[in-house]
């Protein structure tokens, strides 16, 4: 039976570029965990995930070689027919896990995706193990899992701190999951992989990804920010990020057991992003004023205090959630992943420009297109070749 990695996730933001990657750079099969009625509906919803990477001719000829694993991540045994259950574990030579919630307020969300569900797909993974032997499990996990940090360049060993307090429970799911993995897989090789803000892509202005988009957009239009302009803000480019988990995740030994995937060190700050989205623009520059962080705080809670659903609270509650993000000054040394990459993600600032026209040309929606019918393959006649 043919060797494939079974994905998690894979019709998701940064599920889709690994998924690219997998798909372009290898010639592996891929079985691919889809939440759908039927193979129609799963079609369906990775084209949607993949559409900003490849043409409709270009995923039709790729599809053969994915095999979607109907299922939900939250059900026992991830809710797969027990046959194709079996024929997944037989199959499976490894697995990236990247399927999560990254809803900031809720626990239940995170608790429910983030802990049970990685925790039936770690199950799930050691039947393989037991079955055959797993090649490697390859955990997307966050810096995050870092909690709250001020003024830091946190190193890959020293992110997780048991004593220190987590800023959502998103953070505190992912970094409890990052446990489980170890607990539970002691005998299989492992590897964690940890983004930081994943924004954007330094090939092509377009995202499907928006929340944190949003938010930079918003703060760049304002004239005055109560914050300083010498902050870091690690935001790493999204397709360094899937080049990074494909290609580490296909290496027979990896260096290191953990990476982050991040801006590290080279990480612009408040005021070089500020600029240079202004500068493009042909706009007066943004005024840096520290001494109105409190009442920019002030503001943000005041609106998500306020009643009902509108846009401006839907602005306060974008700003409450990464707010602390943005202004912790804390970055991620990626020199891990550069090293075994052989290249380092691009700087925000060389193509946060056109990122931000683009999604506010776009009303911060991605033009989703249909799925065009397959097309008929046609069988040419040998002795026409003749």
């Amino acid at each position: 039976m043919t060797r494939t990695i079974f994905v998690t996730g894979g019709s998701g933001y940064i599920g889709s570029y690994v998924v690219d990657h997998l798909l372009r750079d290898t010639d592996l099969r891929l079985a691919i965990l889809i939440r759908a009625e039927d193979r129609a509906q799963a079609e369906s919803k990775l084209w949607r995930g993949l559409q900003m990477h490849v043409d409709a001719p270009r995923f039709w000829g790729m599809v053969d070689r994915i095999d979607f694993v109907l299922g939900d991540l939250t059900a026992p045994r991830l809710g797969i027919e027990p046959g194709a259950y079996d024929r997944l574990v037989r199959s499976a030579e490894s697995v990236i896990h990247l399927a999560a919630s990254l809803n900031r307020k809720s626990e239940r969300a995170c608790m429910n995706t983030n802990l049970r569900g990685t925790l039936a797909v770690l199950k799930m993974a050691r039947d393989v193990a037991e079955h055959h032997g797993l090649r490697r499990f390859s955990h997307v996990s966050t810096v995050a899992v870092a909690g709250e940090r001020h003024s830091e360049v946190v190193q890959e060993d020293e992110a997780i701190d048991w004593n220190r307090r987590d800023y959502d429970p998103y953070a505190r799911t992912k970094k409890l999951t990052e446990h489980m993995v170890r607990e539970l897989l002691p005998d299989t090789p492992i590897t964690i992989f940890r983004p930081s803000i994943a924004m954007g892509d330094s090939t092509h202005p377009e995202t499907s990804a928006f929340d944190m988009v949003q938010a930079t957009c918003m703060l760049a239009d304002m004239p005055v920010l109560g914050m300083r302009d010498d902050i870091r803000v690690d935001i790493v480019n999204t397709d360094w990020v899937g080049r990074a988990i494909a290609t580490i995740h296909q290496k027979p030994e990896p260096t290191w057991d953990c990476y982050h995937l991040s801006g590290g060190t080279a990480s612009n700050t408040t005021g070089e992003i500020a600029r240079a989205i202004s500068d493009a623009l042909g706009r007066r520059r943004t005024h840096f004023v520290p001494a109105l962080g409190p009442a920019f705080v002030a503001a943000i809670r005041g609106i998500n205090a306020l009643p009902g659903r509108s846009a401006v609270t839907y602005v306060g509650a974008l700003m409450k959630v990464f707010w602390p993000y943005i202004t912790f000054d804390t970055v991620f040394d990626n020199g891990r992943a550069v090293e075994e990459l052989g290249e380092a993600p691009t700087p925000f600032v060389e193509y946060c420009p056109p990122l931000y026209r683009w999604a506010k040309e776009h009303g911060y929606r991605y033009p989703h297109r249909a799925l065009p019918e397959r097309p008929m393959t046609v069988t040419v006649p040998s002795e026409i070749h003749a």
